[in-house]
């Protein structure tokens, strides 16, 4: 038996793909604690793991909503962020690691502070990684403007000036880059399949592409017409008012039900009346959805496509940040979806329209939802944990 510790972000898109994961771990004979955040202690309870609250040791970043669009697109305030995180986190995490000695850490790639817990304590370390893996050919389909880019270059002295902070508390750490990226030799575990992953051919054997691990649905939908619209902009930045009120004027001339999750942030009393084909909700049971949708409407989340695509729903991409760009344009190539061209209503008739009348990209998001199922899923992702564990045992 083996002690395995995850580390992850506080976001469910990153958390949901790992607790099948946990659960096959545990139902193995192994032991897993998982370092998150207190919002998400029942759900990684519930998968069989120790929960250990990160909450009272990050307090003082007091990260508010409007921060969470900041990191995804400014990536100098995203590694300051990082590191002020791993900082505040030091003494408990060295602590806790300490007294338990795992036998591997498992962080998500952007929970870097278990990556450098692991770094620092010569403890076997694995990449979880919810978006594409990035090298230097797929990185090329993160699409940034002239400004950003040079934004990005000019902040490269702030951004390794931010990192030499952690070599003092012992982490051999000396660039944001080696803090960020992970190099051809570092075992990593992604969740999508070989044909749904930009440059495939072009990652070493230690990356294992195990397909998403689809959290099944915990409640039943009701389909109340013979086509159903899911329209969402995911768990963060979802705060669009605008984009919902033409949502809703562009579903009065869809022949659809159409079924729209806003999250917690909008104003529903300012999206005016609904016409009797639209239903409104904060949030959904989105697999339960998902199983019966006909098209979704998304920002093109890594978790929300590949649910998406899972199920073979086709997808109207409308991305907010140069990730879920690069997921939106593999969507298109693949022919599994379409671009939104604007948020303007008669655009989004236009396109969920499209989707449903036009069978090909039901079809193409079928044959995603295929190469996912061949991947293994979470026992594919616990045997590379496995695997790695009885080689360095076996040195």
């Amino acid at each position: 038996m083996a002690g395995i510790a995850f580390f992850n972000i506080p976001a469910h898109g990153h958390t949901n793909p790992t607790l099948g994961v946990v659960r096959e771990l545990i139902d193995r004979g192994h032991s897993v604690s998982y370092y998150s955040y207190e919002s998400f202690r029942e759900k990684i309870e519930v998968a069989g793991a120790r929960f250990i609250a990160c909450d009272f040791y990050d307090a003082q970043l007091g990260l508010g909503p409007e921060d969470g669009a900041r990191i995804a697109r400014d990536t100098a305030f995203s590694i300051h962020v990082l590191v002020e995180t791993t900082l505040a986190l030091d003494g408990m995490v060295c602590r806790e690691l300490g007294r338990e000695r795992p036998d591997c850490i498992v962080a998500d790639s952007m929970a870097v502070w278990g990556k450098a817990a692991a770094m620092k304590l010569g403890i076997p370390f694995v990449s979880s990684t919810t978006t594409f893996a990035f090298n230097r050919e797929s990185a090329k389909l993160m699409k940034q403007s002239a400004g950003q880019s040079l934004a990005m270059l000019l902040s490269i002295p702030k951004m390794n000036r931010d990192v030499r902070r952690l070599e003092k508390l012992g982490y051999p750490i000396k660039s944001f880059l080696q803090l960020i990226s992970n190099d051809r030799d570092t075992d990593t575990i992604v969740y999508t399949s070989p044909e749904f992953q930009p440059c495939y051919e072009s990652f070493s054997e230690k990356y294992a592409f195990v397909g998403p691990c689809i959290l099944p649905p915990v409640s039943s939908f009701e389909k109340k017409a013979e086509k159903l619209v899911y329209i969402s902009m995911g768990t963060v930045n979802n705060d669009m008012p605008e984009v919902y009120r033409n949502c809703i004027a562009a579903a009065a001339d869809v022949d659809a039900q159409v079924l729209l999750s806003v999250g917690a942030l909008a104003d529903i009393g300012s999206l005016g009346e609904l016409p009797e084909n639209v239903q409104l909700r904060r949030w959904v049971d989105q697999t339960a959805v998902l199983r019966e949708a006909d098209a979704f409407l998304s920002h093109c989340g890594m978790n929300s496509a590949s649910e998406s695509l899972y199920f073979g729903v086709p997808l109207l991409c409308w991305p907010q940040t140069a990730e879920q760009g690069a997921v939106a344009s593999r969507v298109c190539r693949l022919g599994a979806g379409i671009h939104l061209a604007s948020p303007r209503a008669e655009d989004i008739k236009a396109g969920l329209k499209l989707l449903m009348e036009q069978g090909s990209y039901r079809a193409n998001a079928e044959k995603i939802g295929e190469s996912f199922r061949r991947c293994g899923g979470a026992k594919a992702a616990a045997d590379k944990i496995e695997s790695l564990i009885t080689s360095l045992h076996n040195v």
